[in-house]
């Protein structure tokens, strides 16, 4: 530990000094959205550690603005693709179309190529349109043909879903839904921030937001973000979070076959790279028990698969992972 002690100091100052850069962010996107802290906290937090967010909440609580707003504020480039039936996979990655001029076929690249992809809607587009985004989303990469074209760094994907609707709707492939780092679910503003809402919009308030983050600025929080210090502990406590919703038994926990099936792989990586950005954005150099249990429920919700009875008895995943949240001993 002693080895340690100045790679930390350095660290917790590094760190420090992006935690302000990031704060600035936070307010200037507050600006606009209003009430939606928590959120805005949990969007920024993906996009240091590489992720992409999935988006839940019923109409009219400002998901699009929000994500508007965030590139806004970001020195890069954006597209909002809306997502409908009648959608195409080339409509989003491209094709090629053939040139009668010089005889050949030439590549036009989709709208994919870009930093920040707003799917809306995600869940009105059929299957086969979904699965276009998975190679874009795993690989940061899509194969128009037979030919494989890198995508634009940094690359995020934040896509909507309305979940209250049934008809006209296509759910998610679980293999597309795991590969979303964080799934945040959106609630309805509070009383006194309806009412500032009402006045922004009723009254020709419009506040503007500037640019406060350039696109090699946002690569250099996502490199600098990996070298915060995990301690051994720390993984070890990630690991149980994870593995205690494959084997409940193991741990004490009583979900009388509640669970269909438990977290990937995937949700140990999202852990720790989220809560290294939990952690920088406190302007620290390493991480703690509480930064894994801030974004545990963005990172797992999503991933534990509950069985038919679960669902019957209106059991939902964020239960589940309180109840191994409360058995899984802190380090």
């Amino acid at each position: 530990m002693e080895e340690m002690t100045p790679r930390i100091k350095q660290l917790n100052e590094t760190s420090s000094q992006y935690a302000e850069s990031l704060r600035a962010v936070r307010l200037e996107i507050e600006k606009v959205i209003v009430g939606q802290e928590y959120i805005i906290e949990k969007l920024l937090i993906a996009l240091i550690s590489g992720g992409h967010v999935l988006i839940e909440g019923v109409p009219g609580l400002a998901k699009t603005l929000m994500v508007e707003t965030l590139s806004d504020c970001l020195d890069s480039d954006f597209v909002r693709l809306q997502f409908t039936p009648d959608l195409l996979p080339a409509d989003i990655i491209g094709t090629k179309i053939y040139d009668h001029i010089n005889s050949s076929f030439n590549t036009v690249k989709g709208p994919i190529f870009t930093n920040f992809i707003l799917a809306d809607e995600i869940n009105r587009a059929p299957p086969k349109v979904q699965s276009a985004l998975l190679e874009a989303m795993q690989e940061k990469q899509v194969s128009i043909q037979g030919e494989t074209h890198k995508l634009h760094s940094p690359f995020m994907v934040l896509a909507t879903q309305n979940p209250i609707e049934a008809e006209g709707t296509y759910k998610l492939p679980e293999a597309q839904v795991d590969r979303f780092m964080f799934k945040l679910l959106i609630h309805y503003p509070t009383k006194d921030n309806e009412i500032e809402i009402i006045e922004r919009f009723t009254e020709g308030i419009t506040p503007g937001t500037s640019r406060m983050l350039t696109s090699q600025q946002i690569i250099e929080l996502q490199k600098f973000n990996r070298e915060i210090y995990t301690d051994y502990k720390i993984k070890h406590y990630a690991a149980e979070l994870v593995d205690a919703s494959r084997n409940p038994q193991l741990y004490g926990l009583q979900v009388d076959g509640h669970i269909e099936y438990g977290a990937s792989p995937r949700a140990s990586l999202w852990l720790i790279l989220a809560a290294k950005a939990h952690a920088m954005m406190h302007g620290r150099g390493y991480v703690k028990p509480e930064d894994i249990r801030s974004i545990a429920y963005e990172v797992l919700r999503h991933r534990i698969l509950l069985t038919y009875e679960a669902e019957a008895e209106q059991i939902s995943s964020d239960e589940i992972i309180t109840m191994i949240l409360e058995k899984v001993q802190v380090p």
